[in-house]
């Protein structure tokens, strides 16, 4: 019976969010991230803004880190048309840049972010629906600066901002519709244990390793023997001494495959320690 229904979830305190549907016939669950939350916001508000005429005044970008899912990356600059920028993990990173943008969409993948209206845009757009009264693009715009709560993560600002716009003209009717915008590309994460999580660093987005070389180099290899579509990196815990590693390929099978070449290229280069992982 709850086959193609609607359902979200929460975090604890209500500052991440994610949607959910069982999918027909023993397909399981369909899990909507914060990567799609983002795409539907950012896709939304780009038809509005060309719909007003306000495209060509105010830019419109959304904030990724390394651990969005390519596929998300790809439909933003390829199908919406937006700039996509790219930060370290965090949700103080991602926030801080899409102050860049006059209108800037940021989530990570697990569901937490929001959507910035800047000076200018809430301006812009006051401006517009004094001239153009009866404007529903404009109204609409409107309307989001101020549902959206533009404070890091409100989880419930965040679900009635989607609910509108799957109520709106043009959007998906369906989370199942929302759901296949894009498909997924097939990805795992693992970690590894190493003496001194320090010995690794990265570039300022964490996509490359700088030190040691000889890691990065081994990184390259593998994602290259991966094949078309393979996308990997590593970078060192914040908090713990691991080295994390995401991998992204063109179907499971190879993700994992990658996943696991890149847990052990850390383990040789980087100072693994305990007992490292062969299997999936």
């Amino acid at each position: 019976a709850d086959v193609g229904k609607r359902m979200a979830s929460m975090d604890g305190d209500a500052d991440r969010l994610v949607y959910f549907f069982v999918k027909a016939g023993s397909d399981g669950l369909g899990l909507v991230d914060g990567d799609k939350i983002a795409t539907l916001f950012a896709r939304f508000i780009k038809a509005q803004l060309d719909a007003a005429g306000l495209s060509d005044d105010l830019t419109l970008g959304c904030v990724q880190t390394a651990y969005a899912n390519g596929a998300s990356t790809d439909y933003l600059r390829e199908v919406v048309g937006v700039p996509v920028e790219f930060v370290p993990t965090g949700v103080k990173h991602l926030h801080k840049k899409a102050h860049d943008f006059d209108i800037g969409v940021y989530f990570e993948a697990n569901g937490h972010g929001t959507v910035l209206f800047g000076p200018k845009a809430l301006a812009a757009i006051d401006a517009a629906e004094t001239a153009a009264a009866g404007s529903v693009a404009l109204a609409v715009l409107k309307g989001l600066t101020l549902l959206i709560n533009q404070a890091v993560g409100d989880a419930l600002s965040d679900l009635l901002a989607v609910e509108a716009i799957l109520s709106a003209e043009g959007a998906p009717s369906t989370i199942a519709e929302w759901d296949a915008l894009y498909v997924d590309r097939p990805s795992r994460q693992l970690k590894v244990a190493v003496h001194d999580r320090a010995v690794v660093k990265t570039q300022w987005d964490e996509m490359r390793v700088i030190e040691p070389v000889a890691l990065q180099d081994a990184v390259d290899a593998a994602v290259s023997a991966c094949g078309e579509g393979a996308r990997g990196f590593v970078r060192p815990s914040g908090t713990e001494d691991v080295v994390r590693v995401y991998a992204e390929a063109s179907t499971q099978a190879k993700a994992d495959e990658l996943a696991l070449a890149l847990a052990k290229a850390i383990y040789e280069k980087a100072g693994g320690v305990g007992n490292l992982q062969t299997s999936i």
